[in-house]
């Protein structure tokens, strides 16, 4: 029976499944396959396993072969290449005028054809722009606008938290995401505390959310009066994370206690 097994192109890239073939594979293999765009160097990410009925009526493409030394020195070939390729293209924009914004270059393995990667407002008419890097090149060349999300995932870098950028670190695809998201949580809403450095919602709100909402079905929702040592109060804010509340009581104060400190009347104040 056949064995199929996942590969990875890019760090945190899609994963995508290929027909073993007689070969046997491991985890962090470097190997060459077949694709749509012709041969590619990938890594094994997913060990192999048993062809399934999940599978059955997809035609998988086969590995073909391993990687050897030789395949390693072509892939820095082309990285030279992606380099003086995107040092030409930047300074063909300049010369052209073009309100684009040019970010990555990337080779197929067999070095026939470049993609040019750039974020823009709108449409450009980039005609001219491929002559001139057809010319230079001597390659295909492709031209693919993308958007800003997609930009901070290609490029990387560090997110307000101080950690990796999310997107560029594990995230394969991305989740609409909210401003609900932010509410639930009980962030504020001030864009530039709730947004990452792509100026978009951040990312780990999606992942996140589900975890804020499981934790609190054991809260009384906001609105709720409960029973506190100081009297009766209104919960006003949740802290989930650190199994506190917030509440106020009958004077107006408000003041945080821990989520085992209250008693939940029957009583319930309408939210506003």
């Amino acid at each position: 029976m056949n064995k199929i097994v996942g590969i990875r192109f890019k760090p945190t890239g899609k994963v995508y499944h290929f027909d073993c073939g007689a070969f046997v594979l491991h985890e962090k293999d470097s190997v060459i396959v077949e694709t749509e765009q012709g041969l590619e160097l990938g890594t094994v990410v997913v060990a192999p396993f048993t062809r399934d009925e999940d599978f059955s009526g997809k035609p998988l493409k086969k590995v073909y072969r391993l990687a050897v030394e030789n395949d390693f020195s072509q892939l820095e070939q082309n990285r030279e290449t992606e380099r003086r390729a995107h040092a030409f293209c930047l300074h063909s924009i300049i010369n052209l005028g073009l309100s684009m914004h040019l970010f990555s270059v990337e080779s197929n393995f067999d070095g026939n054809k470049l993609t040019f990667f750039f974020t823009a407002e709108g449409r450009v008419d980039f005609r001219q722009l491929v002559k001139m890097l057809v010319k230079e090149l001597g390659t295909r060349v492709e031209m693919r606008q993308v958007g800003i999300r997609n930009q901070a995932k290609m490029c990387g870098g560090i997110g307000r938290c101080g950690r990796m950028f999310c997107c560029s670190n594990f995230i394969e695809k991305f989740e609409p995401i909210s401003i609900r998201m932010a509410k639930e949580q009980g962030l504020s809403l001030n864009p530039t505390k709730i947004s990452g450095q792509c100026g978009r919602l951040m990312c780990c709100l999606t992942f996140e959310n589900e975890t804020y909402l499981e934790l609190k079905k054991e809260f009384p929702p906001i609105g709720h009066t409960v029973k506190t040592a100081r009297g009766e109060g209104t919960v006003v804010r949740h802290n989930v994370i650190c199994d506190r509340m917030v509440i106020q009581i009958a004077d107006g104060q408000e003041i945080e206690i821990r989520r085992d400190e209250i008693q939940e009347t029957e009583k319930e104040v309408q939210q506003n």
